[in-house]
């Protein structure tokens, strides 16, 4: 028993650990493509034409976002190009809107206009029925612990939340508040990474916030899960 919960915490501590160790893979792979294919010069080249449509090329990129989120594409590639296109003020500003526009909208899709279908494609999932249960029981903490946790797909938890009791704005609240400090860790490293190709030379407070926003979102992360464990009484 004593080594099933050693194991149990060494997993959940890998767990509270993916965004971070996730951003560091994703940023080394984007300097060696950017390295190979110059991808450097067609973020300039891009970054020109969105701002060759002035204003307009912001919401040309949110809805391109809230489009993926509703259809499920993931969005951390998306949100990786916010960082590189926009930088980390602008970049975190519009990701965190259009990801919270994109969940809110899968919301209501599932609890008023095509609830028997996502009902249908969801009961025949397993964590669906936990998500269900936990909700059930624990109420709103349970949106804000589950955008923290990665114990459910992002494109799940949209709709999914949808088919259960928790209340609109609620849910709204929840999702944009602790989907936050993950766009910022996201945006800012990509950020620090892009201006390093543009500009040679490395972004030290760059780079330094984002450290520090990692181990501020690895702390939540596991705080999230000692109040899940505390309130189901079992490790997820």
């Amino acid at each position: 028993m004593k080594n099933n919960h050693i194991n149990a915490e060494e997993k959940n501590g890998f767990r509270s650990l993916w965004k971070p160790i996730f951003l560091v893979v994703m940023i080394i792979a984007f300097a060696i493509l950017a390295r190979v294919f110059g991808i450097g010069d067609r973020i300039i080249d891009l970054k020109d034409w969105i701002k060759g449509l002035g204003f307009l090329g912001n919401f040309v990129f949110a809805l391109i976002y809230i489009t993926a989120v509703v259809t499920g594409i993931p969005g951390s590639a998306i949100t990786i190009l916010a960082g590189a296109l926009f930088g980390s003020i602008m970049g975190v500003i519009l990701v965190s809107i259009s990801s919270t526009i994109g969940a809110s909208l899968a919301f209501l899709v599932a609890r008023y206009f095509a609830r028997d279908a996502v009902a249908n494609w969801l009961s025949k999932k397993e964590k669906f029925k936990k998500l269900d249960q936990l909700t059930e029981e624990h109420g709103a903490i349970i949106v804000a612990i589950t955008r923290l946790v990665p114990l459910f797909p992002f494109n799940l938890l949209n709709y999914g939340f949808g088919l259960t009791r928790v209340k609109f704005w609620t849910y709204v609240f929840w999702s944009w508040l602790c989907m936050l400090p993950g766009t910022v860790l996201f945006i800012l490293g990509t950020d620090a990474i892009t201006k390093g190709i543009s500009q040679g030379k490395i972004p030290w407070a760059l780079i330094i916030i984002t450290i520090v926003v990692a181990f501020i979102l690895t702390l939540l992360v596991r705080y999230a899960r000692r109040q899940l464990k505390a309130k189901s009484g079992e490790t997820i």
